[in-house]
C-alpha cells in the first residue's frame, strides 16, 4: 500500500468525525432561510455548467428559458442527490447491523445516517420551494436501485458512495461561492459541502481498508460493480423531462446533452478527484473499464 493511502485506525478516525459532528452540523429547517424571496434573473446553476451550454438547442432559449432550465437542472441534481443518499443510509444501516454498536465506528455510521437524513430533507425543501418537479432516477434506474444495498459490499458499497459525494462534492464547491448562482441554492450547497466533508473522509478509509483484504476475484467483482454504478450516477444526474420545462422533445435534449461536449467536460471535470483515489485504490481495472468510458469518467 503506498504512503498515500495509508489509514488511521478505524476507531480513532470514527471518534475524531464523531467529535466533528458534534460541534459543526446543521439543521437546514433553521440554517436555512426558506421563506427568502428568490432572486430575479439569477440561475440556479452556472449556465457553462448545464448540459446544453454550447449546443443548437442552447442558442435558441431564450435568457428566462435558459434560468428556467437551471432550475428543472438543479431539481434533477437536488433529487437524484437525495436518492444516492436514501441507498447510501441503506448501506449504512445494513453496516451497524452486522457490527458492535459500543464501538466508535458504528455509532459513526448512525451519525452518518442522520446527517443525511437532514441532507435529504434539506434538498427535498429546496426542490418545493424553487417550484420544481422532483424528478429523481429514470424508472429503469429507480428499479435497479432497490438491488444495490444486496449487491454491494465492502469496497464497492464504499467507492460507490465515494462517487455520488464526491461528484457532487465538486459542482457544489464550483456555485457555493458564485454569486450569479441563486443565493438558496448557494446556501444548500455550502451545507452539504461542509458535512460531507466527514462522509468522504470515512468512505476513503473504508475502501483503501477493504481493498487490502480482496484477493484478485474480489477486486474484479468491485471494480465492475464501482465502474457499473458509477456509470448509472453519471447517467441519471440530468433526468431528461427537464427538457420539457423549456419545450424541448426530452429525446432530444437528452441526446443534444449526451453528445455535448461540453456536458462531457463537465462530468469528467466532476470525476476528476475521485477517480484518482479509486485507481489508486485499486478499484479501477479492466472489468469496470467500458462503465468508466461509458460515464465519461475515464477517457
Amino acid at each position: 500500500m503506498s504512503r498515500a493511502l495509508q489509514v488511521n485506525d478505524r476507531e480513532k478516525t470514527a471518534a475524531r468525525l464523531l467529535n466533528s459532528s458534534a460541534r459543526n452540523s446543521y439543521d437546514p429547517d433553521v440554517d436555512v432561510d426558506w421563506d427568502a424571496p428568490l432572486a430575479e434573473g439569477k440561475p440556479y446553476i452556472p449556465f457553462k455548467r448545464s448540459s446544453l451550454y454550447g449546443t443548437h438547442l442552447w442558442d435558441r432559449l431564450s435568457e428566462e428559458q435558459r434560468i428556467e432550465l437551471t432550475k428543472h437542472e438543479f431539481a434533477s441534481i437536488a433529487s437524484n442527490g437525495l436518492w444516492f443518499e436514501v441507498l447510501l443510509m441503506q448501506m449504512l444501516l445494513k453496516e451497524f447491523y452486522n457490527s458492535d454498536p459500543r464501538t466508535n465506528h458504528a455509532q459513526y455510521a448512525l451519525t452518518e445516517v442522520a446527517d443525511e437524513c437532514r441532507h435529504s430533507t434539506m434538498f427535498a425543501k429546496a426542490v418545493d420551494r424553487i417550484g420544481a418537479p422532483a424528478y429523481g432516477p429514470l424508472p429503469l434506474l429507480h428499479r435497479g436501485g432497490r438491488i444495490l444495498p444486496a449487491v454491494l459490499r465492502g469496497p464497492s458499497a464504499y467507492a460507490s458512495i465515494l462517487v455520488a459525494e464526491e461528484i457532487l462534492d465538486r459542482f457544489q464547491r464550483d456555485q457555493m461561492y458564485d454569486e450569479d448562482v441563486q443565493p438558496l441554492v448557494r446556501m444548500v450547497n455550502r451545507i452539504h459541502v461542509l458535512e460531507e466533508a466527514r462522509h468522504v473522509t470515512f468512505a476513503r478509509e473504508e475502501v483503501v481498508r477493504r481493498m487490502a483484504e480482496c484477493n484478485a476475484a474480489e477486486r474484479a467483482y468491485h471494480q465492475y460493480w464501482t465502474a457499473l454504478v458509477s456509470y448509472c450516477i453519471c447517467l441519471s444526474l440530468i433526468n431528461p423531462h427537464v427538457y420539457k420545462a423549456v419545450g424541448i422533445r426530452p429525446r432530444d435534449g437528452y441526446q443534444t446533452a449526451w453528445a455535448n461536449s461540453n456536458f462531457l467536460d463537465t462530468l469528467h471535470w466532476g470525476g476528476e478527484k475521485i477517480m484518482a483515489f479509486l485507481d489508486e485504490a485499486g478499484l479501477v481495472g479492466k472489468p469496470g473499464m467500458r462503465w468508466w468510458k461509458k460515464a465519461q469518467l475515464i477517457r
